[in-house]
């Protein structure tokens, strides 16, 4: 496996990033305890969190994923191997994006304390906040990273005209920089991120780890109908891809499949490593045989033909 630097830090990660918005979800502490496991032997050691994840499942209210992590870690006394990002400012439950050095103070030493860690590799705005100027965020990020809490940054779900700011707002100010992005971006939805933003980020060096890269699971082909999907945890996520591009693109991802014998997902996550700017995109998994999709997409190379089937039926 070969790992990649991520933006111009000097943390090098894997070329799949393991989403734990499955923690304490879809997968309970047993399992999540199995899947990092069983995600450390394979050397994919870059695992995404979040203050937020998974206060949508019934009971939850936040905080979950961030402590099945802690205890893991603890358990295995494995902390120096992970690279941990979590993210703060999207709201728990009701309310508007928070970002004000306040609230981040705030939420860090919860993080942390849940983590049971000192810091984290990088610590995510997570959405923006429109209520705080950016120097105050990235003022409070240079406080924690001189304490030792956070050692770099990320931004997700920013439009490009507020990411420039931020970039440019870093520079003048001697601000910490953020240094990967988070987009939306899978086979069903390629316009927010393909284009101008994707050239922002590829012309200063920014790493992308784009996340819903299998579509919340429809593109693993599992759910190839609304029926499918019925009653399922993830069918808010999946319900408004059951119409005609949907189909095409499992039609296409199926027919690849089969032609490389491998799974859907395996070509899914091929495809999204492949495309400009994507340094490794997020994916998760609740049982041990799914990680077998991230091992076969480190080995699929897709011909022009398979790009182009699975362009054509995306666009």
């Amino acid at each position: 496996m070969k790992n990649k630097q991520l933006g111009k830090t000097d943390l090098k990660i894997p070329p799949i990033t393991f989403g734990g918005n499955v923690f304490g979800w879809t997968a309970d502490k047993k399992t999540s305890f199995y899947l990092l496991d069983a995600l450390l032997d394979r050397g994919f050691n870059f695992i995404d969190s979040a203050n937020v994840y998974s206060y949508w499942a019934a009971g939850n209210s936040g905080g979950e994923s961030e402590t099945i992590l802690g205890e893991w870690m603890q358990a295995r006394k494995n902390r120096d191997k992970i690279i941990l990002a979590t993210k703060v400012g999207s709201p728990m439950g009701a309310g508007a994006p928070n970002l004000s050095a306040s609230y981040i103070n705030e939420q860090i030493e919860l993080s942390l304390k849940r983590l049971q860690t000192e810091y984290v590799d990088v610590y995510f705005s997570h959405k923006y906040d429109d209520s705080t100027p950016q120097r105050e965020t990235l003022s409070v990020y240079k406080n924690l990273i001189n304490a030792g809490k956070v050692r770099h940054i990320g931004a997700s779900n920013f439009p490009l005209a507020i990411l420039r700011e931020a970039i440019a707002l870093s520079k003048e100010d001697s601000l910490p920089r953020y240094e990967v992005i988070q987009p939306e971006y899978n086979l069903m939805e390629r316009s927010g991120f393909e284009g101008e933003y994707q050239r922002f980020c590829v012309e200063n060096e920014l790493s992308v780890t784009s996340y819903f890269t299998l579509a919340s699971g429809f593109l693993t082909g599992k759910y190839d109908s609304k029926d499918a999907a019925a009653g399922k945890d993830r069918e808010p996520f999946l319900k408004k891809y059951f119409n005609d591009k949907g189909e095409a693109v499992l039609k296409a991802l199926k027919k690849i499949a089969h032609k490389h014998q491998v799974s859907e997902a395996a070509v899914t996550l091929a495809w999204t490593m492949a495309q400009p700017g994507i340094t490794s995109p997020i994916a998760s998994a609740t049982k041990k045989e799914h990680l077998q999709a991230f091992d076969e997409a480190l080995l699929l190379n897709l011909d022009q033909e398979d790009q182009d089937r699975l362009n054509a039926a995306s666009k």
